[in-house]
């Protein structure tokens, strides 16, 4: 009877495996057929090998100053994108600045998810708890959230580390309610109150039956939030917060270049179509993670 037993829980776990692996095919399939998505991974592809390789992409050092060659247009002599009034080549500034973007937004979004997730887990499992927690969101949903990131940084000081900080406190109230929505949901299925039924613990129902179904929205949250934590962190070094110089943050770019608009536009437009590039792309990958993930495609297809 033993044997069978252990027969019978292989093949059903055998099941499940196949199940999740043919889910994942299924959405990766979905998303690809997404012509935007598609262009998008493409873009987010392209900063994060420039964020790995910025040393040998970069032609020159992307903080040296050199006033021999200030102002320079594109596609100066070994300027492909000029330089600043410095005489710092923006390309090297560039590279350099999709590596500060990129790190910056997966740290601020990864923190942000550590607390969202936890306090939406707890909110929508224990009704004791929902109360209180849900005040706590509202209350910071209270502030508009550029206003909030600033406050933070008024308490904390300038910088990228606590331009982190401001951004993944900024992003929890969203996330939590995210999760609690989608916990409110799966618990109410058979399947939860039948482990409930056979005496399994409240950490072990949340951990392996809640959460996992819980990490489709918590997926798409997380890409398009990537493109808020970038766009804010540009944001709030233009503004001073951020990055200071000589960092090469597209933000703090961007500022450095405006009194010079007239006369060398491209400091400030180049780095601000690397933002608009960049966030275009998040957004749309987020939105294709949505369709590909939505159990309900095929029926309105």
């Amino acid at each position: 009877m033993e044997t069978g037993a252990a027969v019978n829980t292989g093949h059903t776990t055998a099941g499940l495996g196949r199940k999740k692996e043919k889910m994942y095919v299924t959405t990766i399939k979905r998303l690809l057929k997404n012509r935007l998505a598609v262009v998008g991974l493409i873009i987010i592809a392209i900063q994060v090998l420039m964020a790995i390789f910025a040393p040998w992409l970069a032609t020159h050092d992307p903080v040296k100053q050199n006033l021999a060659a200030a102002e320079l247009p594109a596609f100066s002599d070994g300027h492909w994108l000029g330089t600043d009034n410095y005489g710092r080549d923006i390309w090297s500034r560039i590279v350099y600045g999709a590596r500060i973007s990129l790190v910056v937004g997966i740290v601020s979004v990864s923190l942000g998810l550590i607390g969202g997730v936890a306090l939406g887990l707890l909110a929508g499992y224990y009704k004791k708890l929902d109360g209180l927690i849900m005040r706590i969101v509202d209350l910071l949903f209270a502030f508009p959230g550029i206003l909030l990131a600033m406050l933070i940084i008024a308490i904390l000081g300038t910088g990228l580390i606590n331009v982190a900080i401001a951004i993944s406190i900024w992003s929890i109230p969203t996330c939590a309610r995210i999760v609690r929505g989608s916990v409110l949901s799966v618990k109410k299925r058979e399947y939860i109150l039948a482990m409930k039924a056979l005496g399994a613990s409240n950490a072990r129902i949340i951990i392996k039956h809640i959460l996992p179904n819980c990490l489709a929205p918590i997926i798409v949250f997380a890409t398009m939030r990537m493109a808020t934590a970038i766009l804010s962190t540009a944001s709030l070094s233009y503004l001073g917060l951020g990055a200071q110089p000589p960092t090469p943050e597209w933000g703090a770019m961007i500022a450095a270049g405006q009194a010079f608009m007239w006369t060398s536009p491209h400091m400030t437009i180049v780095p601000g179509i690397a933002i608009m590039l960049v966030v275009f792309a998040f957004n749309v990958v987020g939105d294709g993670l949505r369709d590909a993930l939505d159990p309900n495609m095929d029926i309105n297809q």
